[in-house]
C-alpha cells in the first residue's frame, strides 16, 4: 500500500473527543443548520458530552449497541458521537426500510437502547412489538414538536416480555451534566456500525474502528476534496450512509466547515430551496448521487450558475454517465467529480480530483490506498481488461457482525473485495464495468434481485420472476423485472409494483415489468440472467 500521508492516531484515541477537541476553539462558529436553526461548535461539543452521559446513566454499558434511527438533523449527530464519546456503539440503519427489516438489526445488535426522530417512532414500535429484542430504552428526538406528543413522553411501551422506557431527547439533555471525560477507547476499538445489504438481501453489520473516519477525513476529505474551514457541506446523500456519514460529519467537522442538512427526501426543489441559501447561507460543497444530478438537470426550476455558491460538487453511488458530468460541469463552471467507495471501506478510494476530471470514469486511486483488478483465476490482470476490483486501506472495516463466513469472503487479509468490475487505462483511470455478483445497484442503493424475485412470487398471479438492472436513456441504472403470470391469472405491472412497495423498502420496486410466457434457464433449472440482460442490450442498440 502507498505510504499513509498523516500520521496514524496514537492511543488512547476516541474520534468523537477529537472532532471536539479539534472545534474547540470556533465555539461560535456554526457547525450545523438543519431546518430548525443553527447549531454552533460550543452547543454540539455540549450536547454530545450531554448525550454520552445520558446513554450511561440509562444504563447502556461500553461497546454495547444504541440504534439511531434519525432523519438528518442536528439531533444526529449529537446521538451519534455522543454514542462514541461514552464508548457506547451506535448503529444508524436506512430510514427507509420497513418495521420487519428493523426488527432484525435491533435482534441482530443487541442494542441496548434506540434514539428515534418522531416520525419514525411508530415504525420502531412496531420492530420492537414484532419480534425479540433487548432494547430498555428509547429516545425521542423531536417529541416536543410531533402532534399527539402525549404518546411520544415518558412511558413505558408495550414491547413483549419486558416494558421499554420511552423519554423525550431534549429532557435528557437538561436532565444530565456534560460527561467530564470520554471513554479511553483506542484507535482499533470498535466505534460504531453500519448494515449494507447483502446478495441475498440479508442485512450485514460492518463494524469500523475508531481510527477509521479519522482516515477518510485525512486521506479524502482533506488531501482529494480539499474541504476547508470557510466551506458549508451538503450531502444528498443522508447521514445513515457510509457516503453520507463522511460528507456531513466526518470531512466538515475534521476541518472546521459548516453542514446543512435536510430532514427531507432529496427532491430537485428541496435541493435547489438550499443551493438558494437557508439562513443567508448558501452550500459551496454538495454531495448526491447520478440519479438525483439527471434529475436536477431535467427540471425546469434548475438554478442559473449565478444564483448558488457551489465551488465543488462531488457524485457517488454508481458511475456516473459522462453526459450528466460534462453538463452539469458546462452549467454551474463547478467540477463534478465521480468517484467509487464502499461501506467495507466507509468512504471513497478510487476519485477524480478537482481540476483533474475525467468523465466517465471513477478516477484514479486515492493517497493511501492501493487497488488491484484481478481475474477469475485471482491474478492482476492487464490495462484493459476487465477484472474484480479489490482494495487495500487503513479505513477497511474489522469484520461482519456475527457472519464469519461473509468476512472471509470480503476481508482477505490487508485487501477487501469489493464485487465491482472495473478496467483500467494504461494512464491509470478505472471505468466502471459492472458487478461480480447479481446485486443491482439503483439511485445509490443495493438491491438485490433475488429479494425482490421472491416478493414478486408471493403474489397470488405470479408464477416465476426475475430482476436484472437495465440502463436508460440517460446512462442510469433502473431495476426491471420478468414476469411469467400462473396459466389463466391476470395482473397489471402496476398492481405488481404497488405488491412489492407494500412488503419491502419502496426504492426495492421493479421501475419496469415485462410479462413473458417463459424465463431463459439452464438445464437443472436456473435461471439464465445474463441471458435476459444480453436481451436488453440488443434492444438498446436498435
Amino acid at each position: 500500500m502507498d505510504s499513509p500521508v498523516v500520521a496514524v492516531p496514537a492511543a488512547p484515541f476516541n474520534f468523537a473527543d477529537h472532532l471536539l477537541q479539534r472545534n474547540r476553539e470556533r465555539g461560535d462558529k456554526a457547525a450545523f443548520i438543519d431546518d430548525h436553526g443553527v447549531m454552533s461548535y460550543a452547543s454540539l461539543a455540549d450536547r454530545t458530552r450531554r448525550m454520552a452521559a445520558a446513554l450511561l446513566s440509562s444504563g447502556v454499558r461500553r461497546e454495547e449497541r444504541v440504534v439511531l434511527l434519525m432523519h438528518d438533523c442536528s439531533d444526529w449527530p449529537v446521538a451519534f458521537l455522543g454514542a462514541i464519546y461514552a464508548g457506547v456503539i451506535p448503529v444508524p440503519p436506512s430510514t427507509l426500510l420497513r418495521p420487519n427489516d428493523y426488527a432484525y438489526m435491533l435482534s441482530h445488535s443487541r442494542a441496548k437502547a434506540a434514539i428515534v426522530s418522531a416520525p419514525l417512532f411508530p415504525a420502531l414500535q412496531a420492530a420492537l412489538k414484532s419480534g425479540p429484542h433487548e432494547v430498555e430504552t428509547v429516545i425521542i428526538s423531536g417529541a416536543h414538536g410531533a402532534s399527539g406528543s402525549g404518546a411520544l413522553s415518558s412511558g413505558a411501551l408495550s414491547s413483549g416480555a419486558s416494558g421499554t422506557d420511552a423519554h423525550p431527547l431534549e429532557r435528557l439533555l437538561e436532565s444530565e451534566p456534560p460527561l467530564a471525560a470520554c471513554a479511553p477507547t483506542n484507535p482499533d476499538d470498535p466505534g460504531f456500525w453500519l448494515y449494507s445489504s447483502g446478495s441475498t438481501g440479508s442485512p450485514k453489520a460492518t463494524v469500523h474502528s475508531h481510527a477509521n473516519p479519522y482516515w477518510t477525513a485525512q486521506l479524502y476529505g482533506a488531501r482529494v476534496l480539499g474541504v476547508r474551514e470557510d466551506d458549508v457541506c451538503f450531502s444528498a446523500a443522508k447521514l445513515f450512509f457510509a457516503y453520507g456519514l463522511g460528507n456531513a460529519l466526518t470531512f466538515p467537522l475534521s476541518a472546521g466547515a459548516t453542514v446543512m442538512l435536510m430532514s427531507e427526501r432529496p427532491a430537485p426543489d428541496t435541493v435547489f430551496k438550499r443551493w438558494r441559501g437557508v439562513s443567508g447561507v448558501q452550500p459551496t460543497v454538495f454531495f448526491g448521487a447520478p440519479t438525483g444530478y439527471a434529475a436536477m438537470l431535467a427540471s425546469a426550476a434548475l438554478p442559473s450558475r449565478h444564483q448558488v455558491a457551489l465551488r465543488l460538487a462531488s457524485s457517488a453511488g454508481e458511475a456516473l454517465p459522462r453526459e450528466t458530468g460534462e453538463r452539469f460541469a458546462s452549467h454551474f463552471h463547478c467540477d463534478l467529480i465521480d468517484e467509487i467507495g464502499s461501506t467495507e471501506m466507509l468512504h471513497i478510494y478510487l476519485s477524480n480530483r478537482p481540476g483533474d476530471v475525467r468523465y466517465g470514469t471513477s478516477g484514479r486511486p486515492v493517497p493511501g490506498y492501493a487497488v488491484e483488478l484481478r481475474g477469475e483465476d485471482g491474478r492482476p490482470v492487464a490495462d484493459g481488461e476487465i477484472g474484480e476490483l479489490y482494495v487495500r486501506g487503513p479505513s477497511a472495516a474489522i469484520m461482519y457482525w456475527r457472519d464469519r463466513a461473509r468476512s472471509r469472503d470480503t476481508f482477505q487479509g490487508e485487501w477487501t473485495r469489493t464485487g465491482d468490475k472495473y478496467a483500467r487505462s494504461a494512464d491509470g483511470y478505472y471505468t466502471y464495468a459492472g458487478r461480480s455478483d447479481d446485486m443491482l445497484k439503483v439511485g445509490g442503493m443495493y438491491v438485490s434481485p433475488f429479494e425482490v424475485e421472491a416478493t414478486l412470487m408471493q403474489h397470488t398471479s405470479v408464477l416465476e420472476a426475475a430482476v436484472i438492472g437495465v440502463v436508460d436513456a440517460e446512462g442510469l441504472a433502473k431495476s426491471k423485472a420478468f414476469v411469467v403470470l400462473k396459466p389463466g391469472a391476470h395482473a397489471t405491472a402496476m398492481e405488481l409494483k404497488s405488491f412489492v412497495k407494500d412488503r419491502l423498502a419502496p426504492y426495492k420496486y421493479p421501475r419496469m415489468i415485462e410479462f413473458v410466457s417463459e424465463l431463459p434457464k439452464t438445464a437443472t433449472g436456473k435461471i439464465q440472467r445474463f441471458k435476459l440482460r444480453e436481451r436488453e442490450l440488443r434492444k438498446s442498440a436498435r
